[in-house]
């Protein structure tokens, strides 16, 4: 791939890391180097009497009180530095063409200071009654919470007219990040906080090292309405800040790069708490095709994310080859939908799936 560079005039510590993420998830090879997501290890049982036509699909679904037209969710990327603008427009505009969901990317900038408040703006702008969600990181979470401050993080909230605030767990990323914090301390009492205090439901995600029941219990105790189990098997975050890192640090590090929950195994675990508790799942981490998404969904997703494919697509082709990724994402998951006779969303949901 052509690496391409992104342009940005500021010079804010967090606006220079938000750029340079995009810029090395998109030209350099960060994917997972030995764990798989868990999708090439099941498939479908195929059915050749499926008694539906094509036509009969419906792929709309219901999430947090909003419609869809697809149990997609287009996963929080970027926001914060100047380029990061048409990226969100873009992905804004999609969103409501066909009827996905959108996360932007982490708003710590935003608490920063003012100057790209329009790059996570242009989302809602973009796509004015769709679902948006908010998104801040988990040490932000625990500091301003702890001091009493879950008014800044309703700012941020109210800046993208936001359904939803996601909130993201990357211990992983934080330890390997060059300006990262190592510093977990306090973060579930504040998201509990945050459940209580602003407003809107609470999702909790991973950036790609998945999240364990035992984590998922803690974090649905307190409160939180949705997990997003993003699972190692996608782009290794790990990775991303590994060769951020100066040189003679990578092979210290190198032994993480595939650390992490693959996203099947981390369903599979979280998906047991519903016995006993109601919430939201999203599958993402790994996503790749309409049949990961299909995937998803029989092994208890309700929503499904996807990021990188969808950045990496506009960056090197624009918005035109952007829809197109998008239209062959939901022919994919449709054609999975008639091969196993589901006609909706719900169907697909209590079809069967073998490992191999």
């Amino acid at each position: 791939m052509k690496k391409r560079k992104i342009t940005d005039t500021g010079n804010n510590l967090t606006t220079s890391r938000k750029q340079s993420h995009v810029e090395l998830v998109v030209s350099e090879q960060v994917s997972f180097r030995q764990t798989s997501s868990g999708f090439d290890r099941i498939r479908f049982v195929h059915n050749a009497l499926p008694e539906i036509a094509l036509s009969d699909v419906e792929t709309s679904t219901d999430f947090l009180g909003k419609h869809l037209d697809v149990p997609i969710l287009i996963s929080s990327m970027t926001g914060g530095y100047e380029a990061a603008e048409r990226i969100n427009r873009a992905l804004g505009a999609l969103s409501a063409k066909f009827g996905a969901a959108m996360g932007v990317g982490s708003q710590r900038q935003a608490l920063e200071d003012k100057r790209f408040h329009n790059s996570f703006k242009v989302a809602r702008k973009a796509n004015p009654s769709g679902l948006i969600f908010s998104n801040i990181g988990a040490v932000e979470v625990a500091r301003l919470a702890g001091k009493g401050k879950t008014a800044s993080i309703k700012r941020i909230i109210d800046l993208v007219e936001a359904d939803a605030l996601i909130i993201h767990l990357n211990p992983l990323q934080e330890l390997l990040q060059p300006e990262g914090s190592s510093n977990f301390t306090g973060v579930l009492n504040g998201i509990g906080k945050c459940v209580k205090s602003v407003g809107v439901p609470v999702i909790v995600k991973e950036v790609g090292a998945g999240i364990s029941k035992d984590v998922a219990k803690q974090l649905l105790e307190v409160g939180v309405l949705v997990i997003d189990v993003a699972g190692a098997g996608g782009t290794s975050w790990a990775g991303v800040e590994i060769l951020r890192q100066k040189k003679k640090l990578r092979s210290v590090l190198e032994p993480f790069w595939d650390w992490g929950i693959p996203t099947v195994d981390a369903l599979l675990q979280v998906r047991e708490l519903r016995e006993s508790m109601t919430f939201g799942i999203i599958s993402s981490g790994g996503i790749r095709n309409g049949l990961d998404i299909a995937k998803s969904i029989a092994l208890g997703a309700d929503l499904v994310g996807i990021a990188k494919p969808l950045v990496s697509t506009f960056m090197e082709g624009g918005e035109k080859s952007l829809n197109k990724k998008m239209e062959d994402l939901i022919t994919q998951l449709k054609y999975c939908m008639f091969l196993t006779g589901s006609k909706n969303v719900e169907a697909l949901s209590k079809q069967p799936l073998q490992k191999f």
